[in-house]
């Protein structure tokens, strides 16, 4: 697991150029992409809609929680291999230790990359915005004593959340410190105003 075999993909796209973006906003995965955004969304909108189309509880929540699934296995199988390049998962060694593997793909031998900056966009937007949808629902749904509905929502913050998480160390490295990064970014930032 060296830093060098990762391959710089935006994060933020904050430190891209213009003629860069320009030359690959192309969508080169309409599919992936379709269903990168697909599942998140549509388990937020049976979320806010269950209510008004039907008083089962349990079929929202399986619902709910097959759309959050289906979303996890996508994102984490296909839509971020061929979105942004990276992929995590989880091994157990014979031993019975878990190790965590965290990849990106290499540069191609022109030197450039093979996932387009509109993708990369898609990708991070919904990876970042959904978790945190999900996190106001459970505040949401703890402030108005919606006990039921907590446990579909951590599930939502849950799969989603280690989604994210996931990826973020795919994108800084595995061995790097979350907790710094973060800071060492925010320092910039700041430091830019």
């Amino acid at each position: 697991d060296s830093n060098d075999d990762i391959e710089d993909v935006s994060l933020f796209d904050a430190d891209d150029d213009i003629s860069r973006r320009s030359k690959k906003s192309k969508i080169r995965h309409p599919v992936a992409s379709f269903f990168h955004l697909f599942f998140r969304v549509s388990a937020i909108v049976v979320y806010l809609l269950c209510e008004l189309l039907t008083s089962s509880f349990i079929a929202c929540m399986v619902t709910i929680i097959l759309l959050l699934s289906c979303d996890f296995w996508a994102v984490k199988n296909v839509t971020g291999r061929l979105m942004v390049g990276l992929r995590w998962w989880n091994q157990v060694d014979d031993d019975g230790r878990s190790h965590w593997v965290f990849e990106a793909r290499k540069v191609s031998a022109q030197g450039g990359k093979t996932s387009s900056e509109a993708e990369s966009r898609i990708f991070w937007l919904g990876l970042i915005t959904c978790p945190m949808i999900w996190v106001i629902f459970a505040f949401s749904a703890l402030f108005s004593f919606k006990v039921k509905w907590l446990a579909v929502v951590v599930m939502g913050v849950v799969l989603q959340g280690a989604n994210l998480y996931g990826y973020i160390r795919c994108k800084v490295g595995s061995r790097k410190n979350l907790t710094s990064m973060a800071t060492n970014y925010l320092g910039k930032q700041f430091l830019r105003q």
